[in-house]
């Protein structure tokens, strides 16, 4: 198991750029993970970008609203090639997902929020699938569990970069 993360404090000398580019940034750059040429018989690339986006919300739950995820994941559906619209709305009604568990939740613990990544993957990729089939697209929600059990897995690799980012953002 790994232990809790110790959220470091704002250095008032940090770059203003890197402090709010950071995020974006590495968010985009997840989504961006789907141009690599990886090539199998079924979907085996997590969709990092928004595992970042999750990674990101869960830490920092103070600095991104639910709108965020509009820009996002159009970008997302840019750089995936999937049908405009499909992150952008799935992301987004993520992100009210966690915050209306935030309304409700006093305190996360850290299975609470493997919880909350499994709920917001499952519906994620489900989601996108069933847009997939009103677009035309031929896919069975089996061939996805790879790719769901492989993003649940990646998740806390996923928190700690965006913990270690975070922690090169908020530095002098």
């Amino acid at each position: 198991m790994i232990g809790p993360l110790r959220l470091p404090r704002r250095d008032p000398y940090a770059p203003p750029w890197r402090v709010g580019a950071t995020p974006v940034l590495s968010t985009i750059g997840g989504s961006a993970l789907s141009l690599l040429p990886i090539v199998a018989p079924w979907p085996a690339l997590p969709p990092t970008g928004f595992l970042m986006l999750l990674g990101w919300r869960l830490l920092r739950p103070e600095m991104w609203q639910a709108w965020i995820g509009a820009p996002l994941g159009f970008a997302d559906d840019v750089l995936t090639g999937r049908p405009f619209g499909t992150g952008m709305v799935l992301w987004t009604l993520c992100l009210l997902m966690i915050d209306q568990i935030d309304t409700r939740l006093l305190w996360r613990d850290y299975w609470q929020e493997w919880a909350i990544v499994a709920a917001a993957l499952g519906y994620s990729i489900a989601g996108a699938v069933m847009l997939g089939w009103i677009g035309g697209a031929e896919s069975s929600l089996r061939a996805m569990v790879p790719q769901y059990l492989v993003a649940l897995m990646t998740f806390p690799l996923v928190l700690r970069l965006c913990a270690f980012l975070d922690r090169w953002r908020l530095r002098q």
